[in-house]
Order: C-alpha cells, then structure tokens, then sequence
C-alpha cells in the first residue's frame, strides 16, 4: 500500500511528520511512504535531528499551506503546496491514499475538488471517531457541511455505518440523528425530513440523540449538518481538556492530594488516554473518491502512527467501494418501490 502524506501539515510539521513516518514503516508490513513537501527542508530537517530517510520516498512541493490560509488557496495561491501535490497525486493514481495534519477546511475542499466525489456521493463529510463511555462513536458530518438538506444527512447516515462496520468492526451499528430532543417530533424542518428519510431506510436507526447523552455511548454513529457537528465536536475535546486539567490541578494541590494522586497513577493515566483523540486515529474525508483522511492538527509522531492505522484500515477494507455499493443499493430500491 502506497501511502501520500502532508509532510507540512500540522503544529509539528515537519519533524514529528518525519518521526511518525519514520515509525509506521517499522510497525507496518507491506507499507510504502511518500512525504509531500519542500523536499530541501525535509531533509535538512531529518539531518538535523539525526533521523533516517531510508524507505521513505519524497514529493517535492514547493508552497507551504498554513492553518490561517484561507481554504480556497489550496486551489489558487498554494496549488503547489504539500497537501495540494498529495491530493493531485492521489486523484492522478499516485498512492493509494493521502494522510494530512494540516488545515481542515483546506483538505476538504482539496478532497472535493481535486479528488472528487464517490459515484452518488452528494458531499463528502468529515467524520471523527470520538470516545464515550461505551466505546468509539463517529460524527458525521463534524464540519464540511455547514448547511446540509435532508438527502446529504441520509448519505453520512449510510457512509457512517459503512465506516464503522468495517473499520471498527461494529456490527449493526447504531446510527442516531443530532437534534434539541429524543421525541420523533423534535427539530427543525432539516430534522423532520432526515427522520423521516432515515427511518425509511435499512439502518439501525435508533432515532434522535441529544447532545448530553452523546458521551453516554448510547448511539455508533451520530448523524449532523456540519454546523451542528463542528460544535458538538469542539465542545467535547473542549470539556474534556478542561475536565483533565482541573483534575490534574486538584491532586497537585497539597501533600495530601499528591500521596493521593500517586496512588491512583495508572488510573488517571488510563483515563486520559482513554479519552484521548489519538486513540482511534485520523478522520476520515467519507464520500472523497479515494482515501483521504485528517490527522488531528497537533499530532506528533505517536498519533502519526494511529492515524496511519485508520489510513491502512479504510483503505485494506475497501470502505469506498461498499459505500457506493449501499448508496446504489438504495436508489435501487427507490427506484423499484417508484415502478
């Protein structure tokens, strides 16, 4: 598996880039590696920090696209930036799929534009894995969308599932609808009709969800316009960075709270990985014609390397082929009930 990735993108970039390439080709069999980006400043930058460039192919792309850049300048300005080259390289058959740590709105568009959509696909979302207290749950769409229409909500229903049976291994999962209430009834019109539209479908579509039983794990997938995705994922990393630091300062309090701290070490330490982003890899871009998936933006070279499983596992298990397959497999069946 030939894998394109944004040696630029991210806080770290490029030398936790190069570090967690540098991992994923000791703990991946069958696994090639090219780095996009100013070829120079990579290797200058692995010279630098003693850090090996054998087994790892280079792309060379000028242009540096940052996290403030506008997104439309990875098709103007920054067309011969890292993510721009990966994106083109992969749309051309270069690689098998793209990774990127860098500007989210950016990839997006790159991934709609310049790798296009999969047959069927009305938009492509993007879609986190986050934790809860009954295991990972996908948000789809978390912020590629912000305004969305009954149809394109029906879609991330069925490319979520897709994505969490055969990425996760979650059998039948269940697929909820973001909304202010658990009753049918609840919501605006974009709601009512996605629940109506959902409800008709073969999903395990348990209904409507709302924001404070999400951490609960009552659903596998929560289907939402990107508006609502993108605060209701920006509002759980946020509490639980907050949650974190204010238990960390309370064991740090005294003498007392620290013998306290030391004994349930592993604990706390366990808890926080468990809540962890990293834990469950890179989001993926659902419905982009080819792989392309998004590394969390201050990933250093340990999250490179999970992320790269999510990247190998989308890939391996030809998610984008089932996903067209069950969008086709529906319009079929629409079609039938029409005639």
């Amino acid at each position: 598996m030939k894998v394109l990735v944004d040696a630029f993108g991210g806080d770290h970039a490029p030398l936790e880039i190069i570090k967690g390439c540098r991992l994923c080709l000791e703990r991946y069999e069958n696994l090639t590696i090219t780095l996009v980006g100013n070829e120079e400043i990579i290797r200058k930058t692995a010279q630098e920090h003693q850090l090996s460039l054998e087994g790892l192919e280079i792309l060379h792309a000028p242009d540096i696209l940052t996290m403030e850049d506008d997104a439309g300048e990875v098709l103007k300005s920054k067309k011969d930036s890292s993510m721009a080259v990966g994106l083109r390289t992969l749309a051309e058959g270069g690689g098998d799929a793209f990774l990127s740590a860098g500007n989210s709105g950016a990839l997006i568009m790159g991934a709609t534009l310049i790798v296009k959509r999969i047959k069927g696909v009305k938009r492509p979302a993007f879609s986190p894995v986050m934790p809860t207290s009954d295991g990972p749950v996908l948000l789809i769409d978390a912020g590629a969308n912000v305004e969305a229409r009954p149809e394109m909500l029906l879609q991330f229903g069925i490319m979520g599932s897709v994505y969490m049976e055969n990425v996760l291994h979650i059998s039948n999962p269940r697929v909820a609808l973001a909304n202010v209430g658990t009753e049918d009834h609840k919501g605006g019109e974009l709601q009512h009709e996605a629940f109506r539209l959902l409800k008709q479908t073969n999903l395990n579509f348990i209904g409507n969800v709302e924001g404070r039983d999400i951490p609960a794990g009552v659903c596998d997938v929560i289907v939402a316009d990107g508006f609502t995705g993108n605060i209701i994922l920006k509002m759980y990393e946020g509490v639980a960075k907050e949650l974190m630091k204010r238990i960390k300062e309370m064991f740090y309090k005294n003498l007392k709270t620290k013998m306290a701290a030391g004994l349930i070490k592993k604990d706390l330490y366990a808890l926080k990985q468990y809540y962890d982003y990293s834990q469950y890899g890179a989001s993926p871009v659902i419905g982009a014609a080819k792989p392309v998936l998004k590394a969390h933006g201050s990933a250093k070279a340990e999250a490179i390397v999970t992320s790269m499983k999510s990247v190998i596992d989308f890939t391996a298990n030809h998610v984008n082929d089932k996903i067209a397959a069950s969008l086709e497999k529906m319009k079929s069946g629409k079609e039938e009930k029409t005639d």
